[in-house]
């Protein structure tokens, strides 16, 4: 007997053998697959650093090229898109001429031109601002229907005299800066406090933004800028129309000589209604009255009885005013008016100077 025979294996010996082989073999079979560690030395450490940068590298190039792309990627969409609504916007006004409300902010954002006048543009937001505040006005107040036959006609008209009214204003700014003619921000607030006074606008702020936004669909700032265009207006036409301020001062100077205001009116005045009956109005005038030029009512309401006041300008013709005294309550009064020519006619000679270029067709 050999002895293994002799001395055979306990339960508890065998088992722990086994586990020993087993575990031997995996450390020989784990280490058979390594590779051997380097040793790093002064001559090859350049080589070994290079040789993790190059794994790196694997990973740090694409992941440059996947950002490289997502930018690019982004800038072409945002292009596109940019180009997208570019195209949508200048259809939506230049073809279909839109009016409503986004039309009309996307215009006072971008400078966009609906016409120009020598060197100066005249910007679609100009065309838009007065268009739209006649369109609220008889939406709102005449409950007009802008989509029925006669609405689209009265529209048109209207888009017509806007576009025109427009291209005018950039000549009366023109004019203005060429005769040193400006309008100072008192003169607005002036003209507002005067149309309060009147209460033609309510007698406070509330009320006068509530009115402003229920009329016209204004702001105050909206307001101040409609004011301030009419004001420059009236003055340079003022200044152009040379043979109806030579005619008032004509009149004026005739009264205040001494001659009978009756006897001026029915020589100078322009008012057929009114002129053979020596200027005298038909009605009597409150402080209030809104069939009444608000420059008319302040002058008057500053004369005492039998006084006449000086040359007043109302944008469309110029008025001299007689105070006839008071009756019930309100005042009885004369005039003297002189027409202004119109105004396409007084800037005829500036149109056909520098002749202008409209970008719509209405």
């Amino acid at each position: 007997m050999n002895k293994k025979e002799l001395n055979p294996p306990q339960q508890g010996e065998k088992k722990t053998r086994t586990f020993l082989t087993h575990k031997n073999k995996r450390k020989t079979t784990s280490l058979e697959g390594d590779q051997p560690v380097p040793r790093i030395t002064d001559e090859n450490i350049g080589d070994h650093r290079e040789q993790i940068l190059k794994t790196a590298r694997k990973f740090i190039f694409p992941l440059r090229h996947s950002r490289h792309k997502i930018v690019t990627t982004t800038i072409i969409i945002l292009v596109l898109a940019f180009m997208s609504f570019s195209t949508v916007v200048l259809l939506d006004l230049y073809r279909y001429q839109d009016t409503s409300t986004f039309a009309y902010q996307i215009t006072k954002v971008v400078p966009l031109p609906i016409a120009r006048v020598g060197n100066n543009m005249v910007y679609y937001e100009n065309y838009l601002f007065d268009l739209r505040h006649y369109i609220h006005y008889f939406q709102s107040q005449q409950q007009v229907d802008f989509n029925s036959a006669q609405g689209k006609a009265q529209l048109n008209n209207q888009k017509k005299q806007s576009l025109n009214s427009a291209v005018n204003y950039a000549y009366i700014k023109i004019i203005a800066k060429q005769k040193h003619i400006t309008i100072a921000s008192k003169d607005v607030d002036a003209q507002i406090q005067m149309l309060k006074d009147q209460s033609k606008l309510g007698n406070d702020n509330k009320t006068f933004e509530n009115v402003l936004k229920q009329y016209w669909g204004w702001s105050v700032s909206d307001f101040r800028r409609s004011i301030e265009q009419e004001l420059l207006t009236n003055k340079v036409v003022d200044v152009l129309d040379t043979s109806a301020q030579q005619k008032a001062n004509t009149a004026l100077a005739a009264i205040n000589v001494g001659q009978d205001f009756s006897a001026v009116a029915k020589q100078y005045s322009d008012d057929t209604l009114t002129k053979d009956s020596g200027g005298v109005l038909s009605i009597t005038i409150s402080k209030n009255d809104k069939t009444v030029p608000t420059q008319t009512i302040d002058a008057l309401f500053k004369l005492k009885p039998n006084q006449t006041s000086g040359i007043i300008n109302l944008g469309y013709g110029l008025e001299i005013v007689k105070n006839l005294g008071e009756q019930n309550g309100k005042m009885k009064a004369a005039h003297i008016f002189i027409n202004f020519q119109p105004l396409d006619k007084l800037l005829a000679p500036y149109r056909d100077k520098r002749p202008p270029t409209t970008y719509i067709k209405v």
